[in-house]
């Protein structure tokens, strides 16, 4: 008999992992309290990238970013992956930066990552749209940017030809029975073999409720779209570890990111709009990447949005049991969509073959732990 596998959240990761137990031959229901994509991937930057100093992470980067070309190969999948360096820098003046990322680097190369180190100098002569006061900066070459909604919307209807059954508008409570896990909705509870709660930032009260308490906080984060500008076609990916702020082309503009609040947030009581300070940062966040501009000035913000992230105590996630049959799959500080196709693979590998990963084994907490929330990006000496 295959294995009854319900996924909770049609987000990039719980798409794609209800998309790879399907090809398994698991029999999977994909729960969705509103609409595929209608939680953080839809809310997300869409850059990706490879440069990680730690091996599992460099290793699942990797893998996320060669399903992400095959897929962008492929004329069945409505949806396209850009390639695009990704740029990270400290700037003069910033000597503890800078010596973060002078150590980095070397790791990254240690596994294989086509990272380079460049000086203000190599760096202004290799993107000469970038301001040119700084001190030290690496670029990841195997890096690029997509639509995570898209990605998202495309690759729920790829599960649902795969034989998913995709259950959107239908909010869930888990129980966490001692034969089976059970799935509540409002038509009555559903026994499955295995529970796969990818939930976002509804993840810890989800589990919470269920006796299965897990350390996650979501918290709150903001981006913005500028008008088209000629930036967009000079501009890396660029992530300005001084300032606090990242941008990357989108759509002829510039996506502009940053306003990261580090408190912890409601799940469903939150501003979905951004605020007026920062649609007004942002402004600060391009002249300062890249001067006054071709025009004079800073483009223009069109529009502006926020959206949820998801920390833990140490900033890993949490992937694999917490209890018999039931997953856990939140905790990505950011970097949820950009590492989705190889965590979609790894949720069907656990189920499928009991084979984890360890360093994000949920095990490893309590559940209960105190943490305050730092954000994926900072860039920290180790």
């Amino acid at each position: 008999m295959d294995q009854q596998v319900a996924v909770v959240g049609a987000g990039a990761v719980g798409t794609t992992a209800a998309h790879d137990l399907a090809a398994r031959g698991c029999d999977v229901t994909l729960y969705e309290a509103e609409t595929v994509g209608s939680g953080a991937s839809g809310r997300a930057a869409g850059v990706c990238y490879d440069a990680f100093a730690e091996d599992i992470d460099a290793a699942v980067a990797d893998r996320a970013l060669a399903r992400f070309r095959d897929l962008d190969a492929d004329p069945t999948f409505d949806w396209s992956f850009t390639p695009c360096p990704y740029v990270w820098l400290a700037r003069e003046g910033d000597d503890r930066r800078a010596a973060a990322i002078r150590e980095q680097v070397p790791r990254m190369q240690a596994h294989d990552r086509r990272v380079d180190l460049l000086d203000g100098a190599d760096l202004a002569a290799e993107f000469p749209a970038l301001r040119a006061d700084v001190d030290v900066a690496a670029v990841a070459r195997d890096a690029g940017h997509a639509d995570p909604g898209a990605y998202t919307e495309a690759m729920a209807e790829r599960a649902v030809a795969a034989g998913v059954t995709l259950r959107e508008g239908t909010p869930v409570e888990l129980r966490a029975e001692v034969d089976r896990p059970h799935v509540v909705t409002p038509d009555g509870a559903a026994a499955h073999d295995t529970v796969v709660v990818a939930a976002g930032a509804h993840t810890g009260r989800l589990l919470g409720d269920a006796g299965l308490p897990v350390p996650v906080k979501p918290y709150r984060v903001q981006a913005a779209v500028t008008e088209p500008t000629p930036l967009a076609a000079a501009a890396p990916q660029l992530y300005d570890a001084t300032g606090g702020y990242y941008c990357r082309p989108r759509e002829g503009g510039l996506l502009v990111g940053d306003g990261t609040e580090p408190v912890e947030r409601d799940p469903d009581d939150w501003a979905r709009e951004a605020d007026d300070w920062f649609v007004a940062d942002c402004g600060d966040h391009l002249r300062a990447a890249f001067g006054d501009g071709p025009a004079g000035e800073p483009p223009a913000v069109e529009r502006a949005w926020a959206g949820l992230c998801t920390a833990t105590p140490d900033g890993d996630p949490l992937l694999g049991e917490r209890a018999p049959g039931v997953v856990v799959a939140a905790g990505w500080q950011g970097h949820g969509f950009m590492r989705a196709p190889a965590l979609g693979e790894r949720i069907a590998r656990g189920v499928c073959d009991g084979e984890w990963l360890t360093p994000f084994d949920p095990s490893r907490f309590e559940g209960d732990e105190s943490f305050e929330i730092v954000e994926g990006m900072l860039v920290e000496e180790s």
